[in-house]
């Protein structure tokens, strides 16, 4: 009788065209969770980050309320948590948008030849469209900033940027030569303006910020490590609702059907079958560590560096990748912005270490290729900066380097100064482990092809 009924109903579900699902078992769910969880990381990251950034009215942090810029007025120092792996070379201004109800007008300043990139990401964390030196030029302008579903009309000459989501960051950045660059850089930043399209053009004072003081202000990447499960899940499929997933998406979508997780539906792991229960919970306590540690499984250079590869900012269904970069580096740019050579171990093949010192040597012929700059900047543990006694977090072409009688350079990575004589060329380390991650801006073809390297890190005896 039962297998009657079973056959009864599967004729029924295809007659009326509706997708049959057969009984999944705790390792299938458990498979399926697998993948799942890393699909969803990068959606339920994005959305912590946007909740607290957008929790405005600290002072000297970096947060507005969405649609509205905020402007980083000095480097991130060792108290920045917000994103991790930030970086010391330029100011950042961001800004969250949502774009739901209609478009959002950009006004971008005019930075008279100096390089600056305007990156803006979906909420799945691929950035799906590029502006400022390399793509559209130096001059500045306006641009239409629309929803994925938007119908309308823009102001003749007004370019359009579709966001395949509507909610999503940019993440600006303008090159700053160091402290005593702030105050031009603040005047460029003053340049950047967002307002809805029925407002532009007329006057309108900013939305107040109104705090949660309720609200979860630790680290981002520390709270999604924290989520349990059902709290995971069902905020990936809130999130979800409007944000859709990828065109490119549908094996995935097809896959989390069989445990419930559907686009468009909210889901709640408390009724789902108990094998569904048991696999998704053994599945996210699993995955998470997989993310981490996908920077072990990375090629390294024969010199010992950590080789990104080029699927950086734009991840098509490499899902692993972009949780990973999510986890490690959220923000990156593609490729052609910059790239990010990492240093995980020294060139005896050790992690590093405080209680060593080295030296990174660049022969004349090896300074690393980027049309706009570069620099090598030091994390933590933790993967944020570490306080040190002379608030140096990253060094590179615009410091006053001091290089060698035949051009060569030396830079030296150790916790205590290494003297007066080679201070100025000093990146200070913490007293644990740590990494450090090359950053070239408009990097040349020898460094996105792979012809070039960057030279091993040398422990000093």
């Amino acid at each position: 009788m039962k297998s009657l009924l079973a056959f009864l109903a599967m004729a029924a579900a295809f007659l009326t065209g509706t997708a049959y699902a057969a009984p999944i078992s705790e390792d299938e769910a458990y498979a399926i969770g697998l993948e799942a969880y890393t699909y969803a990381y990068p959606l339920v990251l994005m959305e912590t980050t946007r909740r607290v950034s957008t929790n405005a009215g600290v002072d000297g942090k970096l947060r507005a309320p969405t649609n509205q810029f905020a402007h980083m007025k000095r480097y991130p120092d060792a108290t920045f948590k917000d994103v991790v792996r930030p970086n010391a070379d330029t100011l950042y201004s961001t800004l969250w948008f949502d774009v739901g109800k209609e478009p959002l007008v950009l006004t971008l300043p005019n930075t008279a030849g100096r390089y600056h990139v305007v990156p803006i990401m979906d909420m799945w964390t691929d950035v799906f469209a590029t502006l400022g030196t390399r793509t559209t030029g130096n001059d500045g302008g306006t641009v239409a900033l629309v929803g994925p579903h938007w119908q309308g009309t823009l102001p003749k000459g007004m370019r359009i940027v579709r966001s395949p989501t509507e909610m999503g960051w940019i993440i600006g950045r303008i090159q700053t030569n160091g402290a005593a660059d702030y105050a031009h850089v603040h005047t460029l930043q003053a340049g950047y303006a967002a307002v809805p399209l029925s407002t532009w053009g007329k006057p309108q004072p900013p939305a107040p910020a109104k705090p949660d003081p309720a609200l979860d202000m630790s680290p981002p990447v520390e709270q999604v490590a924290r989520m349990q499960p059902d709290a995971f899940f069902a905020l990936f499929a809130e999130v979800m609702k409007r944000n859709p997933p990828h065109d490119s998406d549908y094996a995935m979508l097809l896959r989390m059907e069989r445990v419930g997780l559907v686009p468009g539906q909210s889901f709640d792991l408390a009724k789902a079958g108990p094998a569904v229960q048991r696999g998704l919970t053994r599945a996210a306590a699993d995955a998470y560590p997989r993310i981490v540690n996908r920077r072990k499984s990375i090629a390294l250079t024969r010199n010992g560096w950590g080789a990104m590869g080029n699927a950086i900012g734009v991840y098509g269904n490499d899902y692993l990748q972009r949780a990973f970069i999510g986890f490690a580096g959220l923000g990156a740019l593609p490729p052609e912005e910059a790239i990010y050579p990492m240093a995980p171990l020294d060139a005896e093949g050790k992690p590093f270490s405080g209680a060593s010192r080295y030296v990174l040597h660049f022969a004349k012929e090896e300074l690393p290729p980027a049309d706009a700059f570069w620099s090598l900047t030091m994390y933590g543990a933790d993967q944020f900066f570490v306080a040190n006694p002379i608030d140096r977090f990253a060094i590179g072409d615009r410091d006053k380097l001091v290089f060698n009688a035949d051009g060569s350079l030396d830079l030296y990575i150790q916790k205590d100064n290494p003297g007066a004589d080679k201070e100025t060329n000093w990146l200070p380390a913490p007293e644990g482990p740590f990494t450090m991650n090359l950053r070239l801006y408009l990097p040349r073809r020898a460094a996105m092809e792979g012809s070039w390297t960057p030279p091993p890190v040398k422990r000093v005896p």
